[in-house]
């Protein structure tokens, strides 16, 4: 009987788990985590000078530690933190990315749409004289909806265009005819056989055509650039849950608490934690990817002979070649209009208004616009680049927070922090996305719980993939009737003084997001530590009893 107690004690002492990063028979000293702690700016009071039992421990391993209950707690939450820190930061690099394209596209789009207006102005009034510059307003009046639905407001393209050149045919029906007395009524009739008796030729019907394919993509586009940099705002901002915030503790801090902190985890093991925090967003990958896609389809139609620089500086010479029309057919313009609205009353002016223009011929509008000075080649070419890049963002989050954290070198495998000691890492790592976590070994999550506020930003991406499409297509679409807080209102890309005036996005650099890695932690593995020493501490205790009863 003594020989079997010896031969308990000694397998005991032999099977006795060793703490440390190196083996000690008696009680190491805590000063190198006090100075940790006291670094992070938490007091050092109730911090122990020497490791003490870890029963109280309830997410590192409960072995002898360092670390108090209070102490596990704060380095817990900061944990979670630092965590949601960095996501911020690497959100906030997408939506700098994302602002950059919008600003290049935005001030490119708009510079062209303002020389096409200054070279109207310039060529207009030496070419058409009074007939221009009495009804000057109806040419600004044009440029200013193209601008104002660009920007999102709430204009019917359409409509705009019809009412210009509805304008356009009343004044001049009214300047060829200044021997009439015409009234408003007479006007609106005027106005009203624009369609049937196109005066203006074809133009009014292929501008229409090119200018709505034109400013509606445009439109889309950025209005694109605006709904993911909202995306990426709102996901960003999503709390961890309390099992993340534990494998985050257990891989960041845990080792310091157990004297490790040179420690650094195991690839793996970091993985399978950042990809359990970050599962719901991982589900953005689908819907993200479809909507970059289909930007990138739209920007490549900016260019081509129907390309948006083609088609805004050409206004001028288009809208003049339409007035020609009109004015070299005035005497049959007119037969039509008075038999469909009636003969007018004779007591005008003796004069047209237009001898001037009849005795220079054919009235031209030379294309003073110019090439582009912006490279529209180099935009799109630059703009797809950068959409390329963001595809991946969501599933390569958790390698780009490891990449930087976990341990390296020769022999790494084997002496890495694998959530309980330095030892290789030997689970798998799991798949990306919520439904892959049913078989994480570190984070524990509840897979029919999906995020919601990441749902809903799932259910934005799809509807804006779905405008786009329709754009594609030279189809309209409202953006006024949107989902919440994605109409272009920008408050989710703006960063205070980088928000650009317009559609209301925000986005300020086009650098890449820069991503860190981060902590697991490993429930099970806890619950193990604790289970596997009972056996050998009941056997321990058995024998002392026995001893003492015998004598």
């Amino acid at each position: 009987m003594d020989s079997f107690i010896v031969a308990a004690l000694v397998l005991c002492s032999l099977t006795a788990p060793v703490y440390g990063d190196k083996g000690a028979s008696k009680a190491r000293s805590c000063s190198d985590i006090r100075q940790f702690y006291s670094g992070k700016g938490f007091p050092l009071d109730g911090v122990p000078q020497s490791e003490i039992s870890g029963e109280h421990l309830r997410t590192c391993p409960q072995g002898y530690t360092c670390c108090t209950s209070e102490m596990e707690d704060n380095l817990s939450t900061l944990s979670r933190r630092e965590m949601e820190g960095l996501l911020k930061d690497a959100g906030r690099a997408l939506q700098a990315s994302l602002n950059g394209q919008y600003k290049a596209f935005d001030v490119y789009f708009l510079e062209l749409l303002n020389r096409s207006m200054v070279a109207l102005q310039e060529t207009f009034l030496p070419a058409w004289g009074p007939l221009y510059s009495q009804n000057a307003q109806v040419f600004s009046d044009l440029f200013m909806e193209l601008k104002r639905y660009y920007r999102g407001s709430n204009v019917n393209l359409e409509e705009a265009l019809n009412e210009f050149w509805a304008r356009l045919l009343e004044k001049l029906f009214n300047q060829a005819n200044k021997q009439y007395l015409i009234g408003e009524d007479y006007l609106e009739c005027v106005s009203k056989q624009t369609e049937t008796l196109r005066p203006f030729g074809d133009t009014p019907r292929d501008l229409k055509l090119k200018v709505t394919r034109t400013f509606v993509a445009a439109r889309s586009f950025i209005q694109g650039l605006v709904v993911s940099g909202e995306v990426v705002r709102k996901v960003s901002q999503v709390q961890l849950s309390q099992e993340c915030t534990r494998a985050m503790m257990r891989m960041t801090y845990c080792p310091h608490c157990r004297g490790m902190a040179s420690a650094r985890p195991c690839a793996n093991y970091c993985s399978n934690v950042m990809k359990g925090c970050l599962a719901n967003q991982a589900d953005l990958n689908t819907e993200w990817r479809h909507l970059a896609d289909t930007m990138m389809q739209v920007a490549n139609r900016f260019e081509g002979p129907s390309g948006v620089d083609i088609v805004i500086l050409s206004l001028p010479v288009r809208i003049s070649e339409a007035m020609s029309t009109m004015m070299e057919n005035i005497d049959a313009v007119n037969s039509k209009l008075f038999q469909a609205c009636g003969n007018p009353r004779i007591g005008g002016t003796s004069t047209t208004g237009l001898e001037e223009g009849t005795k220079r011929g054919k009235i031209t509008v030379e294309d003073r616009a110019g090439a582009s000075t912006g490279n529209l080649e180099q935009l799109v070419s630059d703009v797809s680049r950068r959409l390329r890049d963001m595809q991946p963002y969501w599933v390569s989050l958790p390698s780009a927070l490891c990449s930087d954290r976990v341990a390296t070198g020769a022999g790494a495998e084997d002496k890495c922090w694998n959530g309980m000691s330095r030892a290789r890492y030997l689970p798998e790592v799991i798949g990306d996305g919520l439904a892959s976590q049913i078989n994480n070994p570190e984070v524990e999550i509840d897979i029919t719980k999906p995020d919601m506020i990441i749902r809903q930003q799932i259910m934005q991406l799809k509807i804006m993939t779905h405008r786009l499409k329709n754009a594609l297509n030279g189809n309209d679409v409202d953006f006024q009737d949107t989902s919440d807080d994605v109409s272009g209102s920008g408050s989710g890309m703006c960063a205070d003084d980088i928000c650009p005036r317009g559609p209301r996005l925000i986005v300020p650099s086009t650098d890449r997001p820069k991503l860190y890695a981060y902590p697991p932690e490993n429930k099970k593995v806890v619950k193990a530590t604790a289970s596997q020493n009972l056996p050998c501490i009941a056997l321990y205790l058995l024998s002392l009893v026995t001893l003492l009863l015998r004598r």
